[in-house]
């Protein structure tokens, strides 16, 4: 195949210049987005599980409870493949690995690497590492073969991807038929008063936070206004039918704080 300068070694086209997208509020170049949001991470990678506790109250931990779940991870020898796509630290692949059995490998692929070496350290003092891989790697052009993975696993990652539609396309790719395409992702609040507290919470609190815990304010503030441009539960649902998944739902949590999305490559 003969690569034209829009395309990459997938096949995948490269955004051009002139393309643009947002960087939270920001409007800016396609092109230029990715780089921003790793130096987002690059800034707070030491801190980020602690800050999701923080920002959370702990709640992170029950909706990934609840991906985890979805997964439903076999606790036999049975092979299972599991894809964590901006999976950073490795929190949810560590998740999986300790809810299945012996057969159960997670890669965890992400393109930050300052996020990647946490998760290895963490899953080396945990001593699991042979269960879990650690690869650095673009969600708009994955690394894999088509056809790789049970499962296909993001959270809280799909909204800093550039093209999104192009990382959907790219998960129904490495999936194999039969296999199941789970979004954990921020969403919007639809229970009448709560939408306000969570508003307030959002652009008043989580940056303050951030700021006294990882010295970034503005990274927490692209955090909240990221997920204020993030496609309303619908229309993500509609982008994952579009892709080639199929049977695609969702299921909101929180008073539609957090959305569980799910669709199958059939």
């Amino acid at each position: 195949m003969v690569l034209s300068g829009n395309e990459n070694w997938s096949g995948c086209v490269m955004p051009r210049s002139a393309e643009q997208t947002h960087f939270g509020y920001e409007t800016m170049p396609l092109a230029d987005k990715q780089a921003r949001v790793d130096s987002v991470f690059h800034s707070v990678a030491r801190r980020y599980d602690l800050m999701n506790d923080l920002m959370s109250g702990g709640l992170h931990r029950a909706w990934k409870d609840a991906l985890v779940t979805a997964v439903n991870p076999p606790k036999s020898e049975r092979p299972f493949a599991l894809l964590d796509v901006a999976g950073g630290t490795g929190d949810i692949a560590l998740r999986v690995v300790e809810a299945g059995g012996p057969g159960i490998h997670a890669t965890v692929c992400d393109i930050n690497e300052d996020m990647l070496s946490v998760g290895r350290k963490r899953v080396e003092k945990l001593g699991c590492a042979d269960a879990l891989t650690f690869m650095q790697g673009n969600a708009e052009a994955l690394p894999f073969p088509d056809k790789s993975f049970d499962c296909v696993a993001i959270a809280f990652g799909v909204r800093n991807v550039p093209r999104i539609a192009q990382a959907l396309s790219q998960a129904h790719r490495v999936l194999k038929t039969g296999g199941r395409f789970l979004c954990l992702e921020f969403s919007h609040a639809d229970v009448p008063g709560l939408d306000t507290l969570y508003e307030l919470y959002s652009f008043n609190v989580i940056p303050r936070l951030g700021a006294a815990v990882t010295g970034d304010r503005e990274a927490y503030q692209y955090l909240v206004e990221s997920i204020r441009k993030f496609p309303a539960p619908k229309a993500f649902a509609r982008m994952l039918t579009d892709a080639g998944l199929r049977r695609v739902s969702f299921t909101p949590m929180t008073g539609g704080v957090v959305a569980l999305h799910s669709g199958w490559r059939l």
